[in-house]
C-alpha cells in the first residue's frame, strides 16, 4: 500500500516559519506530482501548492500563499518539503500532503485527483 508521512508541525507565533516534509516509504515520489493541502477546523480542505516531476512545473492552487510558502523536491531524501515564512493566525490547519498516481503533472486541486494522502501534521499559529 501506497503511503505517505507529513512532519514539521508544530506551534510558531505570526511571522514564524516551518518547513513541513512529505515522506514516502517503499515506493517513490519523483515520479509522481505530489501537492500540499490544509483544512482549518469547519472549513473544506483546501489546495495549496503542487510541484511536478520539476521545478519549473509548480502550480499554485491558492492566492494566500504566494510569496510565503515554497515547495520543492529533495530527491536523494525521497520527499516533497514545504517551506513557510511569516505565518499568520490564519495559516493554523491540518496540513496534509497527496500524490497523483499515476502521473507527474499537477491537475486541478480537486482532492479527487489526489489518490493518496498522509494523515497530516498539525500547525498551530498563536502568540
Amino acid at each position: 500500500q501506497l503511503q505517505l508521512a507529513e512532519s514539521g508541525g508544530g506551534l510558531v507565533q505570526p511571522g514564524g516559519s516551518l518547513k513541513l516534509s512529505c515522506k514516502a516509504s517503499g515506493w517513490t515520489l519523483a515520479y509522481h506530482a505530489i501537492g500540499w493541502f490544509r483544512q482549518a477546523p469547519g472549513r473544506d480542505r483546501e489546495g495549496l501548492l503542487c510541484i511536478g516531476r520539476s521545478d519549473d512545473s509548480i502550480r499554485t492552487y491558492t492566492e494566500s500563499v504566494k510569496g510565503r510558502f515554497t515547495i520543492s523536491r529533495d530527491n536523494a531524501g525521497n520527499m516533497v518539503e514545504l517551506q513557510m515564512d511569516n505565518l499568520q493566525p490564519e495559516d493554523a490547519a491540518v496540513y496534509y500532503c497527496a500524490a497523483v498516481t499515476p502521473g507527474t503533472r499537477c491537475p486541478t486541486p480537486e482532492t479527487e485527483n489526489f489518490p493518496i494522502w498522509g494523515r497530516g501534521t498539525q500547525v498551530t499559529v498563536s502568540s
